[in-house]
């Protein structure tokens, strides 16, 4: 049983965290080719961008990342 908490808690943690590294590692791609291209070299241009899109899909999937934590709150309180 401790098993299938713990293994329902990585799940979780991997749903919850994956948008947001996935989106910042996409934009940080992005910005290295155009740092690459047009030899700009500034290293503020790439966090800010990353913190833009990080904002982003916290407003847009924050709901979503909320209810998700909820039920799996529910589900350990449920067990306890």
């Amino acid at each position: 049983m401790v098993v299938d908490v713990l293994r329902e808690g990585v799940g979780v943690a991997l749903k919850l965290g994956a948008p947001l590294l996935l989106f910042s590692m996409a934009v940080g791609i992005l910005v290295a080719i155009f740092q690459a291209v047009t030899q700009i070299h500034e290293q503020s241009l790439s966090f800010i961008l990353k913190m833009i899109v990080v904002v982003l899909v916290l407003l847009i999937g924050g709901g979503w990342m909320l209810q998700t934590l909820l039920d799996f709150s529910n589900y350990l309180f449920t067990l306890m």
